[in-house]
């Protein structure tokens, strides 16, 4: 895993490598002091010699800025090396998710992924810091002082190979204990930025329903998850800290009391006492910084799992490999289609045996009851989702076998849900095609009859939009997506319940502009109301997952009874079902 980690260090790698060089220097030159210090005892006090105390004195001020300024340095390496980490994860993870099909995110959940995209990768930089400082550091520290105590005195030594197995096994322990602790943690995370997430797309709906107080009670529901899943972990932390302490100061009264002795009997300078005293509690102290920096790398353990299991998702939906694409003249076909959600094989088809064609240029309408699959239907045309049985044909050409860039390149599409980026209008409409020209721009606001609202806004074509356009209507919000989509001049035009927002005239006005600039167009349209879709050359009747009828507007109102019973009711509703 760590080895898999460093590859991400692209770019970063001298700071990787300088990081721990500078930690050891840093690290040997604060072993040096002890001696230093053991010598003006020694020699210094005791011989009553002030050259060696003057001397010594001044390397020990040298010694402490060399120290001084290692530290320094390997601290700026790490934090560079980290973050550089840090940034190619999150570029690499990003890439990932957006080559994630609509099946793999319900998969995952978005607030799962933010999670990971977020908090994740700050743990991941953190241990990455203490693996570049804090444990170079240990490790360093306790190697070098063990060699530099068996030197001065073996016997004292010994008190470290006995104390630290203990804390060894402690630390061992808590590590075992810890990690599925840590997991549960970071998922009661997920559900905490869920919770806020929902909140806060849906804050209009919240407030006029009056609602705050349920939603508080969710929030803290599940804030109080994600604490008592903290404490978990943290009080096991804080459990084994009176081991490693008892430990520490078995290990103090040990060396003060045999060290006591050794120089009692004259086995021992008192320098030399004091030195092997400074290391010994040095590397007690490496040991307990070590169980840190391991405790970290458990949590981010956890989370580097959390990230690669991202990074190692095999997209549901991959692009095919079509050595030639057929010319994009907007012939749509449906073959015995099947469809379900689900990819591990169970639950029900929500579209059953849909067999369906429409011909290059038609105006389709797709209507049907709540929950009878239409959206399902056209999210197959894009490759949204696969099919389950079946086949879907773009121009003669399964959809599975073309690159996806080439299939939805030839398609405009305007969801049930209309999006707009922040950044001004021209920069949304540059969505359907970056290279359209002003005219091109223009046309396409007249066209989905938002030109008129664009051109009143003191800066036009280059008025900022809010986050989610929030900063303009639903009806101006609708007719921007649709323009958005016909600057594209797509082969395929698909209007999930698009207009939804707009007043029937303006509504009329659209559909007259797809006939008479985009003749070359296909158009399908799901709508709610019938007064919307009964021009459509073709109208398809969903009913319960499968093709109820299809025909004209007239045709339908003499043979099918779910069309004539939607019609109806719109007209005793005054011609809305929605």
């Amino acid at each position: 895993m760590l080895k898999r980690l460093a590859s991400y260090l692209r770019g970063y790698e001298r700071y990787a490598a300088a990081s721990p060089l500078l930690v050891v220097a840093e690290t040997l030159c604060e072993l040096v002091l002890p001696l230093l210090m053991a010598r003006i005892i020694n020699e210094g006090i005791e011989g009553n010699d002030m050259a060696v105390i003057w001397q010594s004195g001044g390397l020990m001020v040298l010694v402490a800025v060399l120290a001084t300024a290692a530290g320094g340095a390997a601290a700026r390496c790490a934090a560079y090396a980290a973050q550089g980490l840090g940034a190619n994860l999150r570029r690499a993870e990003f890439e990932k998710i957006a080559s994630f099909s609509f099946a793999d995110i319900d998969r995952f959940s978005s607030s799962s992924l933010i999670t990971r995209l977020t908090n994740d990768l700050t743990n991941v930089q953190n241990v990455a810091v203490m693996c570049l400082r804090i444990l170079i550091r240990g490790v360093t520290m306790t190697v070098a002082s063990v060699i530099l105590t068996l030197s001065l005195s073996p016997r004292l030594a010994l008190v470290v190979c006995v104390v630290l197995p203990f804390m060894a096994a402690a630390l061992g322990l808590l590590m075992k204990i810890c990690f599925p602790l840590f997991e549960k943690m970071q998922k009661a995370l997920d559900h905490l930025n869920e919770t806020v997430q929902e909140n806060l797309i849906a804050v209009r709906v919240v407030k006029s329903y009056v609602r705050e107080n349920h939603e508080r009670e969710k929030f803290f529901d599940a804030n109080n998850g994600f604490t008592a899943a903290g404490l978990q972990a943290v009080l096991r932390i804080v459990a084994v800290q009176p081991v490693m302490m008892i430990c520490f100061a078995a290990a103090t009264v040990l060396v003060l009391y045999n060290g006591g002795n050794l120089v009692l009997s004259g086995g021992l300078n008192i320098g030399d006492l004091q030195a092997v005293t400074g290391y010994i509690m040095q590397i007690l102290m490496s040991a307990m910084m070590i169980g840190m920096a391991v405790l970290q790398y458990t949590r981010a353990q956890a989370s580097i799992r959390r990230v690669f299991e991202v990074l190692d998702a095999e997209s549901a939906i991959t692009g095919g490999g079509a050595d030639r694409l057929p010319a994009p003249r907007g012939r749509v076909e449906f073959r015995d289609v099947s469809f379900r959600y689900q990819t591990d094989g169970t639950g029900e088809d929500v579209l059953k045996h849909i067999s369906l064609t429409v011909e290059p240029g038609e105006f389709v309408a797709i209507v049907g009851g709540t929950g009878t699959g239409k959206s399902s239907l056209v999210n197959l045309i894009p490759r949204f989702y696969d099919v389950h049985r079946g086949q879907v044909l773009v121009d003669g050409l399964d959809v599975r076998d073309y690159p996806l860039d080439g299939l939805r390149g030839r398609i405009g599409m305007v969801l049930q849900n209309n999006v707009l980026f922040s950044g001004t209008i021209r920069e949304n409409l540059l969505w359907g095609n970056e290279n359209a020209s002003e005219e091109e721009l223009a046309q396409a606001a007249r066209d989905a009859q938002a030109y008129d609202f664009i051109t009143s806004f003191p800066d036009g074509f280059d008025t900022n939009l809010e986050q989610g356009g929030v900063n303009v209507s639903g009806g101006q919000k609708q007719r921007l997506c649709i323009a958005r989509a016909m600057v594209r001049k797509p082969a395929v035009l698909i209007l999930d319940d698009s207009t939804s927002a707009v007043d029937s005239a303006t509504e009329g006005r659209i559909r007259e502009s797809f006939r008479e600039n985009l003749k070359g167009t296909t158009v399908i349209i799901i709508a709610q109301r019938i007064s919307s879709v009964q021009y459509a050359d073709k109208i398809v009747v969903l009913d319960e997952g499968t093709v109820s009828a299809v025909g004209t507007h007239s045709e339908l109102m003499e043979t099918s009874p779910i069309y004539r019973e939607i019609y109806d009711s719109q007209q005793e509703g005054g011609g809305d079902n929605g």
